[in-house]
């Protein structure tokens, strides 16, 4: 089966069983997301949640936040990982976004990691989420169910997953593509132990096929 045959398939089951997609970051505003992206670097989405709404009360722009120091950010966010970094990143976001970008979050994937704390993942999904605009979030959830299912063939670089999707992925459909990997990453396809026998790709996912054969030789 070809990658553009199988993503087709992928796509067809995900709009008719998962028409919504979305982070699950909870946000009102391009800051606000910021913010919470900056903090979910190797930590979870419930975790960020759970920290993020003191943030936004006491820190409502990137104005304020800059007046602020790390000192005072890390006691509002010491149950993340890393936050001594995490907390510096944050300070040092407000202030550029104050002395570089009159307080408002830019809408260019460049810009957006010139910002501390910002990679090229996170500023996708800034991109896409906010801005509407093409992007693909290669996390590992990503990465990990493009090469099993068979969209690409042993790449695990983030960028290199992304180039080879945007070869097979039309603009407009990457950012929901890579929110319903995630969901599915997170309650099927687990990277230790993939329940490929309930998966709802597994008729066209290249992994759950061989799996599928192995069984069959063996018995």
């Amino acid at each position: 089966m070809r990658k553009e045959e199988r993503y087709k398939g992928v796509l067809n089951w995900f709009n008719e069983h998962v028409p919504v997609a979305e982070t699950e970051l909870h946000y009102d505003n391009p800051y606000q997301l910021l913010i919470a992206v900056i903090l979910s670097a190797q930590c979870t989405d419930k975790r960020v949640n759970m920290i993020t709404p003191a943030l936004f009360r006491d820190f409502p722009t990137p104005e304020v936040m800059a007046a602020s120091t790390s000192e005072v950010i890390f006691e509002y966010i010491r149950s993340v990982s890393y936050p001594n970094n995490k907390s510096k990143h944050l300070v040092g976001m407000a202030k550029m976004l104050m002395s570089d970008f009159d307080g408002v979050v830019p809408s260019d994937i460049d810009e957006l990691q010139k910002l501390p704390g910002v990679g090229r993942k996170s500023a996708n999904l800034i991109m896409g989420d906010v801005f509407g605009k093409p992007a693909i979030v290669t996390d590992t959830h990503c990465i990990r169910l493009c090469n099993r299912i068979g969209l690409v063939d042993g790449i695990k670089e983030p960028q290199k997953v992304e180039m080879a999707l945007w070869k097979i992925i039309p603009p407009e459909e990457g950012s929901d593509l890579c929110h319903r990997f995630v969901m599915h990453g997170r309650a099927v396809c687990n990277a230790r132990k993939p329940e490929c026998e309930h998966c709802c790709l597994k008729a066209i996912c290249r992994y759950a096929q061989e799996q599928s054969d192995t069984q069959t030789a063996g018995s």
